[in-house]
């Protein structure tokens, strides 16, 4: 009888997440805790700004601000950890990096046979492995897929299932090569797991506003976070195109080089009428209000500008725990949704 009872109460398993956001301008980092199917659960939050020196490359600025982040997490989260938990153990880091070290493409592989086949996991990391190409200079990050076809239909559990053509779309991250590098031996320093994951900013962004909003199957995602302005045209929940604007902090500039973007998307497809805006805190009102003024209804052909939904942590805390008493951060709260979705593989996350 007590064995049952021990049984019956003994604790959940956790899993410890360390969650690294690195940006053009600042840093951050937060300890997430998973346990089964509950709600990630944010224990300690910080965010510190880049300064950089004069003469000093935006690399170094960056990780000596790491470097500092790194000390607060030892020193003041972690003993919060083992207050709540009981531990201070890490099982993954999870790192989001930006521009300018960060770029993110999407493509469409094709599979076609005369006899129909099984369309399988091992058949799509195949693919992926013939078709994976880096730049030279840049590390492969994440490759996700996020959209599969099977015989002209979308498919949202395509494996298993037979077909005579398949179409994979599949996101991709690349990293700077030598920043990736010293990033994980910067960590590696903090925490003794080999377990740690990188991938680009954007590509994570999109990823979890899909898990946020999955009601919203056409949409554009205008992600103003860094100094590129990404443009994600998602279509009957798959995405499009992405394209990616260089920034400049003429707004009339900014404006202009965005309608232009949009005006060759619309060449091709019709513009969803709801645009998700994600951009720091600081400047959400003034964009917001640069979009609502801007005469962007032309492009959808229509006299009623599209719905613009300007993205804040209010709009994720619903699916995040949040045990601090600071601001929630926006882009800390995605990245504890967007590891919550991967499959235990964590090569292929599963189609949204």
């Amino acid at each position: 009888m007590s064995l049952l009872r021990d049984f019956l109460h003994r604790k959940k398993q956790s899993e410890i997440v360390v969650l690294i956001d690195i940006g053009p301008d600042s840093v951050a980092g937060a300890y997430a805790q998973y346990t089964g199917g509950e709600k990630p659960l944010i224990h300690y939050t910080r965010r510190l700004p880049i300064e950089i020196r004069k003469g000093e490359p935006h690399e170094e600025a960056m990780l000596r601000a790491l470097g500092a982040l790194g000390d607060a997490l030892i020193s003041e989260g972690a003993p919060v950890l083992v207050r709540a938990v009981g531990s201070a153990s890490v099982g993954t880091v999870l790192v989001s990096i930006d521009a300018p070290w960060q770029t993110t493409s999407v493509r469409t592989e094709y599979l076609e046979q005369d006899e129909s086949f099984t369309f399988t996991r091992d058949m799509v990391i195949g693919a992926l492995k013939n078709t994976s190409t880096a730049s030279a200079g840049k590390m492969l990050a994440d490759e996700s897929i996020i959209g599969t076809i099977l015989n002209g239909y979308e498919t949202r559990d395509p494996y298993g299932k037979r077909a005579h053509r398949a179409s994979i779309i599949v996101l991709t991250s690349l990293i700077d090569e030598q920043v990736a590098k010293s990033i994980h031996e910067a960590l590696r320093r903090l925490y003794h797991t080999k377990k740690i994951l990188t991938i680009s900013g954007s590509s994570l962004r999109y990823q979890a506003l899909c898990i946020a909003f999955p009601h919203e199957r056409d949409a554009l995602i205008l992600d103003a976070t860094g100094p590129l302005t990404s443009i994600a045209l998602i279509r009957r929940d798959l995405l499009m195109d992405i394209i990616e604007v260089p920034g400049t902090p003429d707004t009339a500039a900014w404006l202009k080089n965005i309608s232009g973007k949009l005006a060759r998307l619309a060449e091709r497809f019709p513009l969803p009428r709801t645009i998700f805006l994600l951009t720091k805190e600081k400047d959400l009102a003034s964009e917001r209000k640069t979009l609502d003024v801007a005469n962007l209804g032309s492009l959808w052909l229509s006299d009623n500008p599209p719905k613009i939904i300007a993205l804040l942590a209010s709009h994720i805390i619903g699916l995040v725990q949040e045990a601090t008493s600071v601001t929630p951060d926006l882009s800390l709260l995605l990245m504890a949704l967007y590891y919550q979705s991967r499959t235990p593989e964590g090569s292929l996350p599963v189609d949204k």
